[in-house]
């Protein structure tokens, strides 16, 4: 592992103005190495062990070689358990495209989350530590966790829920949306997890498109100081909601919400007669346990459809085996139910029997160190995060990181959006102290989970994911579908089936097929821009959509923020093409200052030739537009969709994710008032 004082010089090196080339990874000294004593400690070792193989390299050839293989082997090391064990593990006859698993298994993932630990010595231990923005803390058993959810079950079961019906969770993150969502797997019926900001009509169109019979909800939340009312949110939605029957209510605002007779039920008045242990239903192993839509940032919200054993197997490979989380873990993720983090975080915690710490509310709100005191607080030991809520931590300074004692964490997961060099840096050396790792997670919701990830068995550089996860086929062509040489940006495909896929898209095959395997022959398309290095890792640059093409070379938003980034003068920034009638696509790039600026027509000239020293004159913006903050969804994305619809007049498409609409309209007046 590379000494903390080697790391500082490092650091101090990388940003010298001639070492810009070194952006990305491009030849760039590994940051970070793993040491033999943490090697031998791993669950991967443990698996190497199990089955003869040398090393990881040897595992993700033997994985991509033979998926079924791996995904048999990883059900069997995990113990997963099932009412009647599968016949064949996949079937692909129907193509690759429709792949079958753990086919003829009967499983729940309730069964494998919470069933499992009774009578063994986690019933006892912690599952859920929680607390609210305003301070308070609770804490559940695995005991005290499949007793709520037990008795919820109950009353999903006496409201007439059945197998198969879609149940719409639009909840903050307490202890008792953990209950809920597996009250609803216990009874065989589907979870929709909906964003917890989302406004009347997203809900609308979400609850109409599942045919959601029933929502569970909270009367009030709080968010950064403000009472949210999400009953009434959810009032003005189910307005419109055709097959809606019933609304449970968790009253933690003093339950005075307004209540609609026939229809709305509270949660405490339900569950008081309800016994603390209820059945769990036999599921096809294959049959659905979550709709989880897209969130929206690439165009019109689409669901996408996850199954027991897929929901299980991808947690226990991702999250169990490559990540290495452990039943003496305690992770946190200040996420959403209503992005895939938040549930990845309740089924993978649970299915390995650690803890999980859950915090209402923003990591920098009631002040900016909330989420250092969580971490030393509760010693949390694995953190995940998105790069663009640590760009907004940054602008606090690292005193306030430096204040608290971060030593119980051996590990960070991110997720969300692509790293820029500075961001990166600046997290590991006062966040990770220039001791543990980063490891990077990339997919999607389509994918149940990642694609490209990190593992304490890879060395590290800025920005870099250590592997494609073994056994996805995962790799980097152009737009024939010929693999990428290294340090080519492509599209990231499969090229193997995968258990945590989803199956199609709620009632759109069609759609599916035309969206993620007609794009390119032979080969499921993600819709992202990735790259490899000449040591082996990864990088991925930003959505497909995004792609800049200037001059007949693609490049990804990513790679030109990072130059606006590294500037110093610049906070947040979007990069985007839009259409040119000579060059064909013209970037334009949108920033949020750093400080304020006192003349804003050097800044952008500034940042106009940061841009075209580092890519080229082809690559100048036409234009440079400062604005006080970008469009995001809640769960922190920057959407470039949106910002491009903006600059050219087009449709903006779904945004019911979108967290700061005053944001557009800012941005609108930027395009009027800039040169």
């Amino acid at each position: 592992m590379i000494l903390y004082g080697e790391f500082r010089r490092l650091w101090i090196m990388l940003y010298a103005p001639e070492a810009q080339a070194l952006m990305f990874g491009r030849n760039m000294p590994f940051v970070w190495e793993p040491t033999p004593e943490l090697l031998s400690h791993t669950t991967i070792t443990a698996f190497l062990r199990e089955h003869g193989l040398r090393d990881y390299e040897a595992l993700i050839a033997r994985a991509d070689a033979d998926p079924a293989w791996l995904w048999d082997a990883v059900l069997r090391f995990f113990a997963v358990r099932f009412y009647r064990p599968y016949e064949c593990i996949l079937d692909t006859t129907a193509g690759i495209e429709w792949p079958r698993w753990c086919v003829g298994g009967e499983t729940n993932l309730v069964l494998n989350c919470l069933d499992r630990h009774r009578g063994t010595p986690t019933w006892t231990r912690t599952a859920v530590i929680w607390e609210g923005e305003r301070g308070e803390r609770r804490r559940l058993s695995y005991a005290e966790l499949d007793a709520e959810t037990s008795r919820l079950a109950s009353v999903l079961r006496a409201l007439g829920i059945r197998r198969g019906d879609v149940i719409a969770l639009y909840m903050p993150m307490l202890p008792e949306t953990v209950a809920a969502f597996f009250a609803i797997a216990k009874v065989g019926a589907i979870a929709m997890p909906l964003f917890s900001g989302f406004g009347p009509q997203p809900i609308a169109d979400r609850l109409n498109d599942g045919e959601a019979k029933a929502v569970i909800t909270v009367d009030f939340a709080w968010r950064r100081g403000k009472r949210i009312a999400m009953k009434e949110t959810l009032d003005h939605a189910a307005t419109e909601a055709a097959a809606l029957r019933h609304v449970v209510v968790l009253a933690r605002g003093g339950g005075d919400a307004p209540m609609c007779p026939g229809r709305d039920l509270w949660w405490a008045e339900l569950i008081r007669a309800q016994p603390p242990d209820s059945p769990t239903e036999a599921m096809p192993a294959e049959a659905p346990v979550m709709l989880m839509y897209t969130s929206g940032t690439t165009g019109r919200a689409r669901g996408t459809v996850h199954t027991h054993c897929g929901v299980i197997g991808k947690n226990l490979l991702d999250v169990g085996l490559c990540l290495d989380l452990k039943p003496t873990d305690r992770w946190m993720w200040m996420s959403d139910m209503g992005w895939v983090a938040g549930p990845k975080v309740v089924i993978a915690s649970t299915l390995l029997g650690a803890a999980m710490v859950l915090a209402e509310g923003a990591p920098d709100y009631p002040d900016p160190g909330r989420q250092w005191r969580l971490i030393e607080r509760h010693r949390v030991t694995m953190l995940g995060t998105i790069p663009t809520t640590v760009r907004q931590l940054m602008r606090h300074g690292a005193d306030v990181v430096a204040a608290r004692d971060l030593g119980s964490l051996r590990a960070v997961v991110t997720a969300g959006e692509p790293w820029n060099d500075e961001a990166w840096l600046w997290f590991f050396e006062h966040v990770c102290r220039g001791r543990i790792p980063i490891l990077n997670y990339g997919g999607g919701t389509e994918c149940g989970g990642a694609i490209l990830i990190g593992s304490f068995h890879r060395p590290l550089k800025p920005c870099a994911f250590g592997s494609a996860v073994p056994g996805s086929g995962a790799d980097v062509v152009d737009l024939e579908g010929r693999p990428c040489a290294p340090g080519e940006v492509g599209e990231l495909v499969l090229r193997k089936p995968s258990i945590g896929l989803t199956r199609g898209l709620w009632r759109d095959p069609a759609g599916y097929l035309e969206s993620y395997w007609r794009q390119i022959p032979g080969v499921r398309v993600q819709g992202d821009l990735a790259r490899r290095d000449e040591d082996g890792l990864w990088y991925m640059l930003g959505r497909s959509d995004d792609t800049i093409k200037i001059a007949g070379k693609r490049t990804g938003p990513a790679e030109i923020e990072a130059v606006l980034l590294a500037s110093g003068m610049v906070a947040e920034a979007a990069a985007v093409g839009v259409p040119d009638s000579i060059t064909g696509s013209a970037l334009v790039c949108v920033c949020v200052p750093a400080m304020d600026a006192n003349d804003e027509d050097r800044l952008r000239s500034t940042l106009a030739e940061r841009v075209a020293e580092r890519f080229g004159p082809p690559y100048r913006p036409r234009r440079v537009l400062l604005v006080p903050e970008l469009p995001k969804t809640r769960n922190e994305k920057i959407m470039r969709r949106l910002v491009r619809a903006v600059l050219t007049g087009n449709a903006p498409g779904d945004t019911g994710s979108l967290m700061n609409p005053e944001a557009v309209e800012a941005l609108r007046a930027a395009v009027h008032r800039a040169p």
